[in-house]
């Protein structure tokens, strides 16, 4: 759970790409309560289908929000282009107070462009 740190509302992080394990569970209790998390997350009445238009341009905060791409893109009778920028953000904290600590791996750094003339 963390803060939203502009809102201060509490936020579960749910991922299926990210969280793998509950800790102070079994596996099968793990999978179990994460599937049945992101179930309810991903439900309709709590999702927003932007309808794309040339020129547009949409973003979400990833730090109280899901991202659940659709499954038709592939259906269109045009081309998307798409480019993905990540920023780096704040360090989650929770209801308690205490910031998140990283158990394995290293935050993704960010990179500067640079013109070239």
């Amino acid at each position: 759970m963390r803060v939203h740190p502009e809102t201060g509302e509490r936020a579960l992080y749910v991922s299926p790409a990210f969280l793998k394990h509950v800790v102070g569970l079994t596996a099968r209790e793990s999978q179990a309560l994460l599937e049945l998390l992101w179930e309810h997350v991903t439900r309709p009445d709590f999702t927003v289908r932007f309808k794309w238009e040339p020129g547009s341009l949409a973003f979400w905060d990833n730090r109280s929000t899901a991202h659940l791409a659709p499954t038709d893109i592939f259906d269109l009778d045009f081309d998307r282009q798409l480019y993905r920028t990540t920023l780096v953000g704040d360090v989650p904290v929770g209801p308690d107070g205490l910031a998140s600590v990283s158990i394995e791996g290293s935050p993704v750094g960010a990179a500067a462009a640079v013109a070239l003339n």
